[in-house]
């Protein structure tokens, strides 16, 4: 079923989700500590509207699905707007730390739910389709938390390293932010065209989102 037609649409109908949820604890995490940017512009909400991007979170991980046979994709949802300096109930870097680690921490809950979820599918032989929802859903849920730990700005795991950093070396960290899509991008897509079997970003998932994936699933 993972090359069919029917696969790669609910994969892009679960991705939605999934990216969805991810921004949205982002903005949730941020009104829990007294930022209601989010809120204000009504984007705790789960309506996909206020969140799709045409690009990035439809067409982009489509192609990539279409490109890898399912294996990986990436995307994103219009960035839910938060504001540290609003967040009257904690600092400015423990907010961009809890902000941050609020979307990974999401999908990884979320895939663990999947997991179970497919563990009992199988028991109960429920039917092939009911069984690809739940380990597609825990498999793109891990590469959303995994891909955004990286510790590249501005993915969240920079919000995590930040916290962790002081003086010079926090400014240094942040100036790299201007450079950050382009470093992914040549991790991605360049490094791996311009050195054959040279794919960092394979061989992360390979080590972290697969042995995950099959601890939760057992498959």
């Amino acid at each position: 079923m993972q090359s069919s037609p029917l696969a790669v649409v609910l994969e892009i109908l679960l991705f939605i989700p999934a990216i969805i949820l991810h921004e949205v604890s982002h903005g949730y995490v941020a009104y829990l500590l007294g930022d209601p940017t989010a809120h204000d512009r009504g984007r705790l909400t789960l309506n996909p509207i206020a969140h799709v991007d045409l690009w990035g979170t439809i067409l982009m991980p489509a192609v990539m699905l279409l490109l890898s046979g399912g294996r990986f994709a990436f995307g994103y949802a219009k960035p839910v707007p938060i504001d540290p300096r609003r967040m009257t109930r904690t600092t400015y870097q423990t907010g961009m730390l809890l902000t941050g680690a609020a979307g990974p921490v999401t999908n990884i809950l979320l895939a663990i739910v999947s997991g179970i979820a497919f563990r009992l599918s199988m028991l109960f032989q429920a039917p092939d389709v009911v069984l690809f929802i739940f380990y597609f859903f825990a498999l793109i849920n891990l590469v959303l938390a995994l891909f955004n730990l990286i510790p590249i700005p501005p993915l969240d795991g920079s919000r995590v390293v930040q916290y962790f950093l002081k003086g010079n070396a926090l400014r240094a960290y942040s100036q790299l932010e201007r450079y950050g899509f382009v470093i992914v991008l040549a991790l991605v897509f360049i490094l791996p065209q311009l050195v054959p079997g040279m794919n960092p970003i394979g061989w992360y998932f390979d080590h972290t989102v697969y042995p995950i994936l099959h601890l939760l699933t057992g498959v």
